[in-house]
């Protein structure tokens, strides 16, 4: 065993039900260090790209990073890498919770599974106990119903991953849940599980922290350090703590950047009543941390009486403004229901508020709603719809669960689709955040706030303050951003560390952790490596150069009204600015590019 890797994965083949323990190429997990860019590599390797998404070729890697389960801060996260079947792009959706800790401590740096089942099945992981067994019990149960079932089966020390009834469905939007509300969301991985006939991972582990970290004293010295640091800042010291993700309602609204019906405007008028500060004074009941979390950004909520998993900044933003909301209720109780039946809270509300567009327009009849109109601002209609959506029947509620280019290319009308390579955008108008719109539009997982948050310069001034206005140098902060990201993602940390954190803490934390010797320049190149190695899966999968684009309203229909009135997205301009900066041509990597990145497997493809 290496530092913080226990150089063991499981390979599950559901169709023989072949379970294989493998031993980890530790070269290779040092050169993409593991979680994101580990599990993309596997994916890229085997030929996952060329696969149809919801087929027995395709394949899930559930994936730790070095830094999941150990002491460092917010150090449960573990990635689900897979073959999107919403954007048929890469796929490498992000959670929190305890239930990548507990794989790590169970002893398994990561899982592929492959194949189809013939019958609905789970795992159940026992340290190094893997056993395949029936689910069919628990096919069409809720998301905390089949937790709290698989705990009293398998005692409560488990940890729960599984999919609601949308995943089951095979639903574009379906997500993977985990530990109740916490969700690898994006990209429809929970309907990839779905297909697979996968319904929950169990995993219980007998040991309680790591006994393979290359230098324990000089990973307790960097963590104190990354720690005080996290402390002292007023975002991840006190902010997240305070209001949650939802801190940034009033602060995005107040700039005149925060997406309404959909993205028709950019400035909601009834903001402040689903702010941060707002849910705090009403429905907030307490706190939550994931795994080893100082920073405790969840928020559990009560919905009409039950206690659960409240909404974060986006589905804050998406069930309020973006459809023209302002009941705070409606938004918890549509959230609520995202976790229960398994659904991406980004992408569904924004496929809502795109079809209240279409109804708006007259494009979707009152006839195709069945009894329910998609008006803007009906409560009935967020909280009624989200339902369908996670169990579809109709015609209209399957077209709205594949989501929104699916949706309004089937009315004719795609320019109404707010989407980058058919994944919703998240919730900041990149007419008035220029970085982030290329963020958006060079994403290799399709509209992504998450893959590079600009957010944090142009907007709340970390590291330092940019002007969102403009577009002097932002192709290389994009870029920058991409890559430390990147680092972060298959580290097995929280990308929220970064607002207050650098390279050089990370690198640092690594570096104790696995007895690498990264500089911050070297750490940095390794997230380049990444971000090249996804473009690749992507350019295997069949991506055009046009893929890399931002919806036509961004940028020919200036904001109408607000503090950012006027503006519109220069990414024609920044785009050739930031392919020029990557080293790509046409919307890929040159071979030089390749080779410079030690990616020589992939010259010439």
């Amino acid at each position: 065993m290496s530092g913080c890797y226990y150089e063991k994965i499981a390979r599950i083949n559901l169709t023989t039900g072949q379970i294989t323990v493998e031993k980890l190429d530790i070269d290779l997990a040092k050169k993409f260090i593991g979680g994101r860019g580990l599990g993309t590599k596997i994916l890229y390797d085997e030929g996952v790209a060329a696969a149809d998404p919801l087929s027995a070729d395709n394949k899930l890697v559930y994936i730790t990073g070095p830094m999941t389960g150990t002491l460092s801060p917010s150090s449960g996260r573990y990635m689900v890498c897979t073959k999107s079947p919403l954007t048929g792009m890469i796929a490498c959706s992000n959670s929190g919770g305890i239930w990548g800790a507990k794989l790590k401590y169970a002893g398994w740096d990561a899982l592929i599974v492959e194949g189809e089942a013939p019958n609905w099945c789970y795992l159940n992981i026992e340290d190094d106990k893997i056993e395949l067994l029936d689910a069919t019990p628990y096919t069409g149960m809720m998301s905390e119903k089949i937790d709290d079932t698989l705990k009293e089966k398998h005692g409560k020390e488990a940890s729960v991953l599984n999919i609601g009834p949308a995943g089951e469905k095979k639903v574009l939007l379906a997500a993977i849940m985990n530990d109740k509300d916490r969700a690898a969301g994006r990209s429809g991985v929970g309907a990839v599980m779905g297909s697979k006939k996968l319904k929950a991972i169990v995993v219980t582990a007998s040991r309680k922290k790591l006994d393979i970290i290359h230098d324990e004293e000089a990973l307790k010295a960097a963590n104190k350090r990354s720690l005080d640091i996290l402390k002292a800042n007023p975002v991840t010291g006190s902010g997240l703590k305070d209001l949650g993700t939802a801190v940034l309602v009033n602060i995005v609204n107040n700039i005149g950047c925060f997406p309404t019906n959909n993205w028709q405007g950019a400035y909601y008028p009834q903001g402040d009543d689903i702010s941060g500060e707002t849910l705090k004074d009403t429905y907030l009941v307490k706190n939550s941390a994931c795994h080893r979390c100082p920073i405790a950004c969840g928020r559990v909520v009560n919905v009409n009486g039950r206690i659960t998993g409240g909404p974060e900044y986006e589905p804050l933003w998406a069930y309020g403004g973006n459809c023209g909301n302002n009941n705070l209720n409606a938004i918890d109780e549509a959230n609520m229901w995202c976790n229960e039946y398994g659904l991406d809270a980004i992408s569904t509300p924004c496929t809502i508020a795109a079809a209240m567009e279409l109804y708006e327009k007259g494009y979707i009849k009152e006839e195709e709603c069945g009894g329910i109109p998609l008006k803007w601002g009906s409560v009935e209609a967020i909280v009624e719809w989200t339902k369908r959506m996670g169990d579809p029947n109709t015609e209209l509620e399957w077209l709205m669960s594949s989501g929104s280019a699916r949706l309004c290319e089937h009315y004719g009308h795609p320019e109404i689709s707010m989407t980058v390579k058919k994944q919703e955008m998240p919730a900041y108008d990149a007419r008035g955040i220029q970085g982030i719109g290329i963020t958006y539009a060079t994403s290799n997982r399709g509209g992504c706030h998450v893959r590079g948050y600009m957010i944090s310069p142009e907007v709340l001034g970390l590291p330092e303050q940019l002007d969102r206005t403009v577009t002097d140098d932002k192709a290389v902060w994009a870029k920058t951003f991409q890559d430390l990201t990147a680092v972060i993602d298959s580290m097995g940390n929280c990308l929220f560390t970064s607002f207050a954190m650098g390279a050089q803490e990370y690198a640092d934390l690594l570096n104790a952790a696995t007895g690498t010797n990264y500089t911050t320049e070297e750490l940095l190149a390794v997230g380049d490596r990444i971000y090249n190695i996804e473009r690749m899966f992507n350019k295997a999968a069949g991506m055009k150069p046009e893929d890399d684009r931002l919806p036509k309203r961004l940028q020919e229909d200036p904001i109408p009204d607000g503090p950012s009135k006027g503006m519109t997205s220069k990414i024609a301009l920044t785009l050739p600015q930031y392919y020029e900066a990557r080293g790509w041509v046409n919307a890929f990597p040159t071979d030089e590019t390749l080779k410079k990145l030690g990616l020589d497997e992939c010259v010439g493809k």
